[in-house]
């Protein structure tokens, strides 16, 4: 009898990082469940690979619990969840229900991704949160995006914790900037914030990589990927930073 394939179930998959860990995830073998909040955006998906399956749910309603169950209907192996949040601004200026809901995506989408699939994870399934450069390096004009992360570096943790018993393990990639037209809106409003040009603010944005570059979205996938090693046992609870050489805190 041929083994059950295993499931990936990836939150966020319509997004310029999604579409690639979705991409890579099921050319490596894996039935890909990819959620967004209507079946026809992830369409193009689907249409690219016969491993990936679409999810309609929203991640920010608990009625996404059920949806994900059903549809990941076999061992999971790995849930990636990677949604972004609405970039309003600054901490001067933002709504304060952006930065709650930005709350209620990253933390409470992670906690009921988890809990759809809990009965299907096994000994060396991975719990993966993309999480941000601003978690931990917080910044004025990057709201949602600071409190959002730094909150879901705290829920890996615990999660570390609550599955580490079972052998399972959670991490959270913390991705410097990455080259996404998420990124050009977060730099537009720094730049009406500074009073100068969008390109400029780029330009400040590579200067503070070590190396100068942004992260690539293939890059975060390859690190989804990586995780997937028994090897990365040893990471359990961890944060990968990804951020080219920014941080510069100790650890």
């Amino acid at each position: 009898m041929a083994a059950t394939q295993e499931i990936a179930v990836v939150v966020g998959a319509t997004g310029a990082m999604g579409q690639v860990i979705v991409r890579r995830l099921a050319a490596r073998g894996l039935k890909v469940v990819a959620v967004a909040r209507s079946a026809e955006a992830v369409a193009s998906l689907v249409a690219s690979s016969k491993n990936v399956v679409p999810c309609a749910a929203d991640i920010s309603s608990d009625s996404s619990i059920e949806a994900i169950r059903a549809a990941a209907d076999g061992p999971v192996r790995v849930v990636v969840h990677g949604p972004g949040v609405a970039v309003v601004g600054g901490v001067l200026e933002a709504p304060t229900a952006a930065v709650v809901d930005a709350v209620n995506i990253k933390v409470g989408g992670m906690l009921r991704l988890v809990r759809a699939v809990d009965a299907k994870l096994s000994t060396g399934s991975r719990l993966i949160a993309i999480g941000g450069h601003y978690g931990s390096e917080p910044s004025p004009y990057a709201a949602t995006a600071g409190v959002g992360n730094a909150a879901l570096t705290n829920l890996v943790k615990q999660m570390s914790w609550a599955y580490g018993a079972r052998g399972i393990t959670a991490h959270l990639i913390a991705p410097g900037p990455a080259d996404t037209d998420r990124l050009h809106r977060l730099a537009a409003a720094r730049a009406t914030r500074d009073g100068i040009s969008l390109d400029e603010v780029l330009g400040q944005m590579r200067k503070e990589s070590a190396i100068g570059e942004f992260t690539t979205v293939e890059q975060i996938a390859w690190a989804v990927e990586t995780l997937l090693a028994p090897e990365a046992n040893a990471l359990a609870g961890s944060t990968l930073f990804m951020d080219a050489g920014r941080r510069k805190a100790i650890p």
